[in-house]
């Protein structure tokens, strides 16, 4: 701004790249590597939906909000796994196929396309790649993904939950930190070599540990897109409880270690036989990463899994880079007044170790868990939008000199009032919806709208509120009741209402007509509809 102040995504970015650059370069040399660089690296898993464009036209809140404020569920969903198995839809494939050609292009590496676990949910995901980069492509890549389909007759919908029941799209934010000659921070076997110290790499872990447990509500903050409300907790997605996957191996390691065990870390793989004479048995690493955990370590990376599909990870990726060079920051000034390697590993392993979980992320027991450990639990996108200029955030940006107190306040602001913003969207396309589709269809079929008048007014009402909020923490406060409680209830009727109403009156593309690509696509692609429009 004219002021001076950082207003955009990039700059903040670049500051805390800097700031991993110059804490991993310090932490290395006390480790005994020294190195031009340390470097942020990420991959994104860009998650989203195709649906068939003419379906698309008319369903007013897709248009405006990019998902769907009512639906009932179809008789199918993903209950068989079917559409993750199967081949790339033939029209859906030619749409990814010309998408990569124009990422290509522009020298964007899409390496990876497939079909998600959702009826017409897909995924493309690119080379891993320095941070900055990494985002501007992927930004484009969104573009390019939703002008691109167009041509096809499909819409591209990048919201997190567009269609309630089945599972909502991610941006999988896959994290890790190497040096600018190619060791990895985050291969216990690089690492270590590289520093000829076998202390080195649970010093990175043991750090980033820290850093997760004292500013998981950072990390909660910076994924709360206003989608995220619908997809946290459920269908793949993880719980908006901060914690940290290990995996038995890893995590049997640092227990051993922190009673006195060996430092070296080895990670053991295990040989799988097919049984089949024809194929030789081959290698794999002990386990996979946990699908339920909000961060967990894949091996070489950390999978910041909680990420939504339409955000700009940009605060993301700095609140990672933030996070972890102020955890380097402290572990260096520890080792350069006299203490050894082990006696601070075992100190921020043994004082921060609780926010280390292996177990179900979905569990019912675990919420509660969480909360007896002292994890950061922050169920609100808005009380988590709150703690941006908390007195201890506002500390760690300005001693790494990544934000200032007044650009930190200034996205706090904006976060409000993008999420209010993007709640009064819904909330008057469903209003819109309601009263000019719905109730004519079902008073032409005789059918009482009593009910479906009811849920407009009450919220219609509950949106006058959030108009006369003049605080905007206290709007956003408003606008999350609106969206999660009166506008489910208002969704339950018109829900009931598509439920009675004979299929030809319907007013609008239903589950049916908009998720299921297979069934509704003739030879030529075009799609088949129900009803009369």
């Amino acid at each position: 701004s004219w002021t001076g102040n950082a207003l955009d995504e990039k700059i903040p970015l670049l500051r805390s790249a800097e700031a991993i650059d110059n804490e991993g370069k310090r932490l290395l040399k006390n480790l005994g590597l020294a190195c031009d660089g340390v470097v942020p690296n990420i991959g994104l898993e860009q998650e989203f939906f195709f649906v068939p464009r003419d379906a698309y036209a008319r369903r007013l809140d897709l248009q405006m909000t990019g998902r769907t404020v009512m639906g009932k569920q179809a008789p199918r969903g993903q209950e068989m796994c079917d559409h993750y198995m199967a081949g790339i839809n033939q029209f859906a494939l030619e749409a990814m196929k010309a998408i990569q050609h124009e990422c290509y292009a522009l020298g964007i590496p899409l390496r990876t396309r497939h079909r998600e676990v959702a009826p017409n949910q897909y995924e493309f995901a690119p080379m891993f790649g320095y941070v900055t980069s990494q985002i501007d492509q992927n930004l484009m890549v969104m573009q390019i993904a939703e002008e691109v389909a167009a041509r096809y007759n499909l819409a591209c919908l990048m919201q997190e939950k567009p269609f309630q029941g089945i599972n909502g799209s991610g941006k999988h934010n896959n994290w890790s930190l190497g040096t600018t000659d190619g060791v990895n921070l985050l291969n216990a076997v690089q690492i270590n070599k590289a520093t000829g110290n076998p202390e080195a790499f649970n010093a990175i872990i043991s750090s980033i540990v820290s850093a997760v447990d004292k500013h998981g509500d950072l990390m909660r903050m910076a994924i709360s897109a206003p989608g995220n409300d619908f997809r946290l907790g459920a269908c793949e997605a993880p719980p908006a409880i901060v914690s940290t996957y290990l995996g038995t191996d890893l995590t049997a390691h640092l227990e051993k270690y922190m009673n006195g065990g060996d430092a070296n870390y080895v990670p053991s793989v295990q040989m799988l036989s097919s049984g089949i004479s024809a194929i030789a048995p081959f290698e794999v690493p002990s386990e996979d990463r946990n699908r339920t955990s909000p961060f967990p370590y894949g091996g070489h990376r950390f999978e910041f899994r909680a990420v939504g599909s339409s955000q700009n990870v940009s605060m993301v990726n700095t609140v990672l880079n933030t996070i972890t060079a102020e955890a380097f920051s402290a572990y260096s000034d520890a080792l350069e007044s006299g203490k050894s390697p082990k006696d601070i590993n075992m100190g921020l392993l043994k004082e921060h170790f609780k926010v280390v979980f292996n177990g179900n992320g979905y569990s019912e027991e675990w919420p509660d868990e969480a909360t007896k450990r002292g994890v950061w639990r922050i169920d609100s996108a808005v009380e988590a939008m709150k703690t941006t200029s908390s007195d201890k955030n506002v500390a760690l940006f300005e001693k790494m000199k990544v934000m200032s107190k007044t650009e930190l306040e200034a996205r706090e602001n904006i976060m409000y009032v993008h999420y209010y913003g993007m709640v009064e969207m819904e909330a008057l396309s469903m209003i819109d919806m309601i009263v000019q589709q719905i109730v004519p269809a079902m008073a032409s079929a005789g059918l009482d709208t009593g009910a479906l008048t009811g849920a407009a007014k009450s919220v219609q009402d509950k949106l006058a509120a959030v108009h006369h909020e003049g605080d905007d923490y206290k709007k956003a406060v408003l606008a999350r009741e609106l969206r999660l409680e009166v506008m489910m209830e208002a969704r339950d009727v018109c829900d009931a209402a598509e439920a009675s109403c004979p299929a030809n009156l319907w007013p609008m593309a239903t589950y049916k007509e908009l998720l299921f690509l297979d069934s509704q696509q003739d030879g030529n692609g075009n799609t088949t509809v129900m009803g009369q429009y």
